[in-house]
């Protein structure tokens, strides 16, 4: 067997043991003791893991590099790790003891997502991994609201496993992006239940995605929320969490978003990409700690700039 393998392998190990240990923690810890728990995870987490430290660190810089210095943009980085290591723990706890989400998490403008339910063509939640959105799900699924997540299948099958089961324990539903006809079936059926189908378009969409601006610069985007919503004249309703004082978590639901129509499709899907791009980054400025900057949102560049 090849290192590369015996490498993934192990590493694959190590994140289902972390994963059972802190599992395992949060049952025991007093509930005071949470966040000092998840404070340690992020110290450690953020000297261990130097290369996704290092990627927080190169993408702060290509959305803040000549706004912040570069001691702010290391300050942000490590908030962003520590702010993952809270959501992981809360998650967990939340999990276990769901009974204390009402009091932990406030949600502002529920109005606007019953409005777009009474337009009974379903909703689709525009958000980013962003704040302790697996929270969010968890709230309205345990408001009485139909949610599913659209996601990746993660490359661990027991820690997809895992919290596939967990989710659908607290009432989220879960669609994989592959296979695509099921993935694609899949969301069209909930939407024409009148149901809120939860999208992310934050991360790097590869070859098959349009590149809009982001912090300045082109980043390949997902279309899925934008062709969704013309085929089934589905509402768009953006939705995030993020932290307050004494980590308690706000929810915010922003009106529908009123799609733009251009001359032809191709336009219109370009034109209301960056409309929804332009909205996640809107609340990354105004919170930059909630969002994964480990991720290599630019990852991927178009063609013109491969010609340069």
């Amino acid at each position: 067997m090849q290192y590369k393998e015996l490498s993934r392998r192990f590493r694959r190990f190590l994140a289902r043991l972390g994963l059972q240990f802190c599992s395992l923690t949060v049952t025991i810890i007093p509930q005071r003791f949470i966040y000092a728990f998840a404070h340690l995870l992020a110290n450690i987490g953020y000297v261990v893991v130097s290369r996704h430290r290092k990627t927080a660190i190169e993408s702060l810089s290509i959305a803040f590099g000549s706004e912040k210095s570069l001691q702010a943009l290391k300050k942000i980085a490590f908030e962003s790790f520590d702010a993952m290591a809270k959501s992981g723990v809360e998650f967990l706890v939340f999990l276990q003891k769901p009974y204390l989400i009402n009091a932990s998490v406030t949600v502002e403008g529920i109005e606007h997502l019953e409005w777009a339910l009474a337009k009974k063509n379903g909703v689709i939640a525009l958000s980013a991994h962003f704040g302790n959105f697996p929270l969010l799900l968890t709230k309205l699924a345990k408001d009485g609201y139909a949610i599913h997540t659209m996601l990746r299948h993660m490359r661990d099958q027991w820690v997809d496993d895992y919290f596939s089961q967990r989710r659908a324990a607290v009432g989220v539903g879960s669609i994989f992006t592959q296979p695509r006809k099921e993935c694609v079936d899949k969301s069209l059926e909930v939407l024409r239940k009148n149901h809120i189908l939860f999208m992310q378009l934050d991360q790097n969409f590869g070859t098959g995605g349009i590149f809009v601006d982001f912090f300045g610069k082109k980043a390949a985007t997902a279309k899925g929320p934008i062709v969704f919503a013309l085929r089934t004249n589905a509402a768009i309703v953006p939705m995030f969490i993020f932290r307050e004082n004494n980590n308690h978590q706000r929810i915010v639901i922003d009106p529908e978003v009123e799609l733009i129509h251009g001359k032809d499709s191709d336009e219109t899907i370009q034109r209301n990409a960056q409309k929804l791009t332009a909205i996640i980054e809107s609340y990354i400025r105004r919170y930059p700690a909630e969002w994964g900057w480990v991720h290599r949102r630019w990852k991927v560049r178009p063609k013109e700039e491969k010609k340069t």
